[in-house]
């Protein structure tokens, strides 16, 4: 796949990341960008025995393809006791390496309960993707509060924040065609 992934940073069903992860997606259909949604909270079980690690289950297979055929990664990461979630680190330690993150463009989008909408997340993702030699996009959203931002139909209740995702999107789209040296759309 060209274009671009959004991996839904967490397993936690009925997330607000997920929801968070739709609304980006849809930014970038809007853009006329093909995307694919990725949610770890659809990973395989299996990919959680040990004996993963020697041999990726069959069901693990779309996720490493997903990352592999695409321009450009974006990542939706909450903070939970301030990091990101543990599957999240499981994820990316499942991926082939060096390949899967090796000088693939990336970008980030925090959302957390309290004031600093996971800058600790994704500072701590950004080092992980900057030692798999990711090229890491300097625009980061950072949500705090996000209980207070997302309606019941998963929207933003503050015009900001879609605005500020649109902005990113549209700027990580660019960064990407003169990376990867490749139209998006």
């Amino acid at each position: 796949m060209s274009g671009i992934v959004i991996l839904s940073g967490t397993n936690r069903p009925g997330s607000n990341t997920r929801k968070v992860a739709v609304r980006v997606e849809a930014i970038y259909q809007s853009l006329g960008v093909k995307v694919q949604l990725l949610d770890l909270a659809e990973m395989p079980p299996e990919i959680f025995s040990p004996a993963s690690y020697a041999a990726k289950p069959a069901g693990f297979s779309r996720f490493i393809d997903a990352i592999l055929g695409t321009d450009g990664l974006v990542v939706v990461t909450p903070e939970y006791n301030g990091g990101f979630p543990g599957v999240l680190k499981y994820f990316i330690d499942m991926l082939p390496f060096p390949e899967s993150l090796q000088e693939r463009p990336v970008c980030f989008v925090g959302l957390s309960a309290g004031i600093w909408g996971a800058l600790r997340s994704v500072e701590q993702l950004q080092a992980i993707f900057v030692y798999r030699s990711a090229i890491v996009f300097p625009e980061r959203v950072f949500m705090p509060g996000i209980r207070g931002l997302l309606n019941e139909a998963g929207r933003f209740t503050n015009q900001e924040m879609e605005t500020r995702l649109q902005t990113q999107a549209a700027a990580f789209v660019k960064f990407v065609e003169t990376m990867r040296g490749t139209k998006l759309r």
